[in-house]
């Protein structure tokens, strides 16, 4: 299954829903969960992009033409969802989803390739990690999607981050998502980076995993019909290694175990 994708109906999404749903069949994936972007904050780009109607009727066509090979989800990857809550939850309290990634892109209005300019190593990941901190604790997800997505757009210019300086951090992010019973995300768009690992690292997914946490899924962020599924035997062969024995499918919000 690939629990993180984006149709054209996200704002840098290149594929139509028909086109990845038949990649997906054409790979051997069994079920998809499209996540577009959203966000109600008109100062970030993925603001006023989504039309629900519209994408929940392609679903819909989506399900009737490919039911026999294929489950198809809808869900939405919400862009820093503690941030104007009240009007998230008003907005998407009668969508039936099945799934909500909840994710930092933005921080102080800025994207992260911009938010980093002049700031050092420690100062840019402490300063991210802090606000994924704040959306993890406040923030409605089912799923906190690339954890340390900030080494995609530092690398070049800072490196990536040590664990070791930023373990006290990451350990409450986990635990809070823990307590919150939200899960974490194996996203391996971080192979197709210059960074060439996933998001987040290893030494984060056994962390999460001695701290008690179970729930986890994995995702390509595949933005076209041909990454779809890119990356998973690496993908679920680190799983295996962290000791993993599941990954995750969403229904109506719920989530359900399925062996690896």
């Amino acid at each position: 299954m690939d629990y993180h994708l984006h149709s054209q109906h996200s704002f840098d999404g290149k594929s139509t829903l028909s086109a990845i749903c038949n990649s997906a069949v054409n790979k051997g994936i069994k079920e998809v969960c499209f996540t577009e972007h959203f966000s109600v904050d008109p100062e970030v780009p993925t603001y006023g992009y989504l039309d629900f109607h519209k994408y929940f009727s392609e679903i819909d066509e989506c399900k009737n033409k490919y039911s026999k090979n294929l489950i198809i989800r809808k869900g939405v990857e919400i862009c820093e969802p503690h941030l104007n809550s009240k009007k998230l939850q008003q907005t998407l309290k009668d969508k039936d989803l099945d799934f909500i990634i909840g994710s930092v892109h933005n921080i102080d209005k800025l994207k992260l390739r911009n938010y980093i300019k002049n700031k050092n190593n420690f100062e840019a990941y402490k300063g991210y990690f802090k606000e994924v901190y704040n959306a993890v604790s406040l923030g409605d997800m089912d799923i906190l999607g690339h954890l340390d997505l900030l080494k995609r757009y530092a690398y070049n210019d800072l490196g990536n981050y040590i664990f070791p300086k930023f373990e006290d951090i990451l350990t409450k992010i986990l635990k809070k998502l823990i307590e919150r019973n939200i899960g974490l995300e194996l996203n391996t768009s971080g192979l197709r980076s210059d960074v060439k690992e996933i998001f987040p690292s290893v030494h984060v997914l056994k962390l999460y995993k001695n701290l008690g946490g179970e729930i986890i899924t994995i995702g390509s962020d595949s933005h076209s019909s041909e990454l779809i599924g890119e990356g998973f035997k690496l993908g679920i062969n680190i799983l295996k290694s962290c000791d993993f024995k599941y990954v995750f499918t969403f229904e109506k919000r719920k989530p359900n175990a399925v062996k690896i």
